[in-house]
């Protein structure tokens, strides 16, 4: 059953297309990891999604209700955790994720037990009492996804909410990620980690230029660009000579030499591979190692694009 459908959205600034008739269904239960290079269109999607920017053709429906016609009913199912941080620093903790708390209509009892069920769930318990101008960037990130959260969406949006953390901080939110979608929620994720995609999301979309250009399982779309392959060689006297020949080759798309790393990226590896060795042999090249690697979301990325994610 479909949670979330975009259906033909479109977004203009200044006469431009921003979001170009996009659509979209992410079925319940999913983590949808939502890509692209910025300036794609990913948060204005977002933003139109959450009833935050006005949609300037077609609809979005969360749950079978209307982001147009009945925006505050929305609004009651999604937590966002925003890119920039939607703290208060006066407050404490406890005193934030209660505002965030009130704002969706929790009064009483239950309010205080969300929020501490919040707290206990990000790991800020024994911080509830100080504020955010204390905390590490790390925990302003939890404490934000503590307030997106304590109302129990059945939709959590997370755009891009492990800039600039630490390693700790930033695992932690990755494992609660999976842990709110165990217990029912619905994840749309979008990251410049491409590896975070990898590690979490059971399908991703591709954007680009305002467009959806390709969407599905990491396996669904290997198969759907050209099944290319790396060879990653590491050799010795790799001189101007050899790379120039290697860049001819008719079935080797590109290279890239780093140092004593040659990385070669061709269709089908087997195939090629006398080629390769023949080549080296014949400008005295020295192999040391060398392995192939199957295409990674960021091979994928740059395949449908032509840029990488961070351009």
């Amino acid at each position: 059953m479909a949670l979330v459908v975009v259906n033909d959205a479109v977004k203009r600034y200044d006469g431009k297309l921003t979001v170009d008739h996009v659509n979209l269904s992410i079925q319940q239960g999913e983590i949808f990891g939502l890509l692209g290079p910025n300036g794609a269109g990913k948060s204005t999607t977002i933003s139109m999604i959450c009833g935050l920017l006005k949609i300037d053709g077609g609809d979005i429906l969360i749950d079978g209700v209307s982001v147009i016609t009945h925006p505050l009913e929305v609004k009651r199912r999604i937590g966002l955790v925003p890119q920039e941080l939607a703290l208060y620093d006066t407050l404490t903790a406890t005193e934030n994720v209660t505002f965030f708390g009130k704002l969706y209509g929790l009064r009483g009892k239950l309010l205080k037990e969300r929020v501490a069920e919040a707290l206990e769930f990000t790991g800020l318990s024994d911080r509830a009492k100080e504020k955010p101008s204390t905390f590490s960037g790390g925990m302003k990130r939890r404490l934000n996804i503590a307030c997106a959260i304590m109302h129990r969406p059945k939709l959590i949006i997370m755009d891009e909410p492990t800039v600039g953390i630490d390693p700790q901080s930033r695992n932690h939110i990755l494992e609660s990620v999976k842990a709110l979608n165990k217990m029912g929620s619905t994840v749309i994720y979008t990251s410049h980690y491409m590896e975070e995609v990898a590690a979490i999301c059971d399908r991703v979309a591709i954007m680009d230029k305002g467009h959806i250009i390709a969407c599905g399982t990491e396996k669904e779309l290997r198969e759907r660009v050209a099944q290319e392959e790396k060879i990653v060689i590491k050799a010795t006297n790799i001189s101007s000579a050899l790379k120039d020949e290697l860049r001819l080759h008719p079935r080797i798309s590109r290279v890239e030499v780093n140092g004593d790393l040659v990385e070669l990226y061709l269709p089908s590896s087997q195939s090629e591979l006398q080629d390769i060795l023949f080549i080296f042999a014949k400008h005295e090249g020295v192999i040391g190692s060398l392995h192939i690697e199957e295409p990674d979301l960021e091979t994928l990325f740059l395949s449908l694009t032509g840029r990488t994610l961070r351009d």
